[in-house]
């Protein structure tokens, strides 16, 4: 979406859910020049992230968020299974105001999780950070670097994204239909890589090494760098020249040191060699073996 999309006047903001996300993006819209007027909060976590990003906002029910506190931006931070329900809900009880914007934060849905505000002529929108929060002022920074997944009807997309730009954030259109595919490309790769460099720092813990971040991250960073850049065209390492006697080495030591690591190099090595040989990069002769090596040791585990 384009900068210059037009910018909504400053509103009222009623934050439901001072989680990690809620409590950081309404400390954003507050920045930005928006009047944060109310949040909800429950547990004694979500009370002290409150009172540090979002210092002096009265804290109310999720009923009295949405109706009473003439909020004309209603964020909703609440789990992604929790928005239909309570989407629903509020519908129930005449909860949601005529004009209001409803904006949830889930990356899996699009706007139709709050089809029930329609009725009370409200304004269902999807904006999700592509981006890991910790709850505190820390993210406030990371957000001038971080892309929104927007979704919302033609006629407010224009609206939601100039609340993404007053954020910091850069948005970016996503169709309701393919909210669950780029949902899942983010928690694939941000997820799985935390995952993948806890791995690599316990093998380096069982070969003594006693700074394994300290190795690690130069060299992570350039192999993301490169990943980002040239995706497959980066790929190095032994899969990627069929070694197929480092490879088996590999899984030998795995098997002796660090065994719970042994299913995800599988994993990561199978779809490595497959893709490199898929892309030309690995002749089909020297990723054969490599495959062929993968598989066995699957079928002889105990």
């Amino acid at each position: 979406m384009s900068p210059t999309a037009p910018h909504p006047a400053r509103l009222r903001v009623g934050v439901v859910g001072a989680g990690k996300v809620g409590a950081v993006l309404g400390a954003a819209l507050h920045r930005a020049g928006h009047e944060v007027v109310a949040v909800s909060a429950v547990s004694q976590a979500s009370l002290d992230r409150a009172a540090e990003l979002l210092p002096g906002v009265p804290v109310r029910t999720v009923p009295e968020v949405v109706a009473e506190s003439d909020a004309e931006l209603v964020i909703l931070a609440v789990p992604d299974d929790a928005l239909a329900d309570l989407a629903r809900g509020l519908s129930t009880t005449g909860a949601w105001q005529a004009g209001q914007i409803i904006a949830h934060t889930s990356g899996r849905h699009g706007a139709a999780v709050l089809e029930p505000v329609r009725r009370h002529h409200s304004f269902p929108v999807a904006i999700h950070p592509a981006m890991t929060f910790t709850g505190t002022t820390m993210d406030l920074d990371r957000l001038h670097d971080c892309c929104f997944g927007v979704t919302a009807d033609e006629q407010i997309l224009p609206i939601a994204s100039a609340l993404v730009l007053d954020m910091g954030a850069e948005p970016v259109t996503i169709a309701e239909e393919d909210r669950v595919a780029y949902h899942c490309a983010l928690a694939h790769g941000s997820n799985y890589l935390v995952t993948l460099t806890s791995q690599a720092m316990e093998i380096l813990d069982a070969a003594g090494v006693e700074e394994p971040a300290h190795v690690l991250r130069p060299l992570l960073y350039a192999a993301l760098d490169n990943a980002l850049r040239l995706r497959d065209a980066a790929l190095t390492g032994p899969v990627a020249r069929g070694d197929v006697g480092t490879v088996s080495t590999h899984l030998d030591v795995l098997s002796e040191r660090v065994p719970d690591v042994l299913a995800t190099y599988r994993a990561l090595a199978t779809a490595t060699a497959a893709r490199a040989v898929e892309s030309g990069r690995l002749r089909p002769d020297l990723g054969g073996p490599v495959l062929d090596l993968l598989s066995e040791k699957r079928r002889n585990d105990p």
